[in-house]
């Protein structure tokens, strides 16, 4: 005679510890949870709503500057530190753990306009209005004050600089592209393509020669230190404020436009954005890509801070308060979990980049449980109840107002295309689409 009995072993289930949690034993047989969609459908739910509650991203402001903050530059050889300037020509390194300053670069006055650290974060350039550019040793961090090390004086005046990612050159825009060498006193090279001033200049992150620039003249041109002239150039209806390369996928860069845009193209073809960006209500001041190269913030004279994916239309984040003012600068910290914005109010403000993220120490059940949430928002983000919770935002009222006018413009515009269409000859009207649309021509 056979007898099934259930065996179970002590050993199993039974805690070595009082402090051990309870062994628990689940069967995952489907045909027992019949409604293991539905409840799992609610979690989801609960969890994007759990985000809404829990989003504080703001975690602080960084106040000391006098005047507004012009430009920031990260300091590459730690993860804490940042370079701020202002237009009074102060230079402070910031110590964002500790939320202090950690020394200041005097030297000039005048507005500084654009700044870059070396590779190692030993030697920071600054270039100012008035036609100098200094150098700065800046590994000392035991001084308060830390005096120029050389001044390089050049014919014109300059708007923006910086550093190769891997090499001992940099660059330095104005009436002209100078390219230099921190142990000459003059250019080492120099690029012109038309009278008008350029006003950003990058390097690209793969191609330690390769550098985009954008000019007054509504262009973005393209040169590459191992030839003799510029390699390729492209005019838009607007002007360009700055550019950046993404750090994970360096044929690509955005650019952040005067039209309250910004443009993602492919370096190898000009003629056609890959994303166009929307959402801002006013011209979009700066740009920069997290390290992981899946996102990037803006900052814009609507006084908002906004992150995007590389490839969305549309922001995931909406930062703003009621003391920030136009934002000039914006920069990822060099882990990509926080965000430093720098505005007409003097004020540096940190930000974190997901605005639900808990700070602090997490315990592994803890990790857990959001790694569950991630999974099931993930899983059920197509649905309307959860699409709907994700994606809405408190806007303020100026900007909300804003948004709602250019929606309707933007309808009116293209109710006119339509029946101008309608109403012509078949083929004598084509409608170009956004990302070929604010594109003048190419030039090479």
């Amino acid at each position: 005679m056979k007898v099934k009995v259930i065996s179970r072993s002590v050993d199993e289930f039974t805690r070595e510890r009082s402090q051990d949690l309870q062994r628990v034993f689940r069967n995952y047989d489907p045909s027992l949870r019949p409604q293991e969609k539905a409840v799992e459908y609610v979690r989801a739910v609960n969890a994007v709503k759990l985000d809404k509650i829990f989003a504080r991203p703001f975690i602080g402001a960084l106040d000391g500057h006098i005047d507004a903050v012009s430009c920031m530059t990260r300091n590459p050889s730690q993860l804490k530190g940042i370079f701020s300037s202002s237009m009074d020509g102060d230079i402070r390194l910031w110590d964002l753990a500790a939320r202090r300053i950690v020394c200041q670069f005097p030297g000039h006055r005048g507005a500084v306009r654009g700044l870059t650290a070396s590779t190692d974060g030993h030697i920071l350039y600054q270039t100012l209005e008035c036609s100098f550019t200094t150098l700065m040793e800046s590994d000392d961090s035991t001084k308060s004050t830390v005096e120029p090390a050389s001044v390089y004086v050049w014919k014109n005046a300059f708007w923006g600089a910086d550093h190769q990612w891997d090499g001992e050159h940099f660059a330095t825009a104005g009436a002209q592209v100078d390219i230099w060498n921190h142990n000459r006193s003059q250019p080492i090279n120099s690029f012109e393509w038309g009278t008008d001033t350029v006003i950003s200049v990058r390097f690209n992150p793969g191609e330690p020669n390769l550098l985009a620039t954008s000019a007054s003249d509504r262009s973005i041109i393209l040169y590459d230190l191992r030839m003799s002239s510029p390699v390729r150039k492209m005019i838009m209806m607007t002007k360009t404020n700055s550019i950046c390369w993404n750090p994970m996928e360096p044929i690509n860069f955005t650019a952040a436009n005067e039209d309250g845009n910004c443009y993602s193209y492919d370096a190898r073809k000009l003629d056609e954005a890959k994303c166009v960006h929307k959402d801002h209500v006013s011209a979009v001041m700066d740009v920069d890509y997290s390290p992981t190269g899946r996102e990037f913030v803006t900052g814009s004279y609507d006084r908002t801070v906004r992150i995007f994916q590389y490839n969305g239309g549309h922001s995931k984040e909406i930062y703003h308060t009621k003391r920030m003012q136009r934002v000039f600068c914006v920069k990822f910290s060099g882990d990509g979990s926080y965000v430093i914005s720098g505005s007409d109010d003097t004020n540096l403000r940190l930000w974190k980049a997901k605005a639900s993220e808990q700070l602090g120490v997490i315990l592994p059940r803890e990790r857990k449980k959001h790694e569950y949430h991630e999974a099931i928002k993930k899983r059920y983000k197509h649905l309307p109840e959860v699409n709907r919770i994700a994606r809405h935002r408190h806007l303020p009222r100026p900007i909300f107002k804003a948004s709602a006018l250019m929606r309707v413009m933007a309808d009116a515009k293209r109710r006119k295309e339509e029946k101008r269409k309608a109403h012509s000859a078949p083929g004598s009207i084509t409608t170009q689409p956004l990302r070929r649309r604010r594109i003048i021509k190419e030039v090479e």
